[in-house]
């Protein structure tokens, strides 16, 4: 089963959101996502000073498996992108909550969002 952090929010579309990261609110993708996609191979990234709108598709993320769409869980403007994660898509696997995060928002609004206790009722995924 997945781990699904409670101190996170969470979308529909399996992106997490953490509003207390620092510098912007801080976007990654859950383990109920990556166990899904398998092994990432690649991950395209809004770029910074880019305006995202909260379930719209920002970006996408390649795996040996698929090619999945990465929408945007709130509204606001790309602060920073995780070069690391780009450089080596394997840290979103490897560690999705932490050096796998994906960008930063300066957020203007969110997005519906779950609680993790909501998400992980919804997917099934352990708590």
């Amino acid at each position: 089963m997945s781990n699904i952090p409670d101190n996170l929010r969470y979308s529909a579309e399996h992106e997490w959101v953490d509003a207390e990261a620092g510098n912007g609110t801080r976007i990654g993708i859950t383990t109920v996502a990556t166990d899904a996609l398998g092994d990432i191979v690649y991950v395209d990234l809004p770029e910074a000073g880019t305006n995202v709108t909260a379930g719209e598709v920002c970006g996408e993320i390649e795996s040996t498996k698929s090619v999945s769409d990465l929408f945007s869980p709130v509204n606001g403007t790309v602060a920073a992108v995780n070069d690391a994660a780009v450089d080596d898509p394997s840290l979103v696997n490897s560690d999705p909550y932490g050096e796998g995060w994906l960008f930063t928002v300066e957020v203007s609004s969110e997005g519906p969002l779950m609680s993790a206790a909501e998400y992980a009722e919804k997917n099934g995924a352990a708590q």
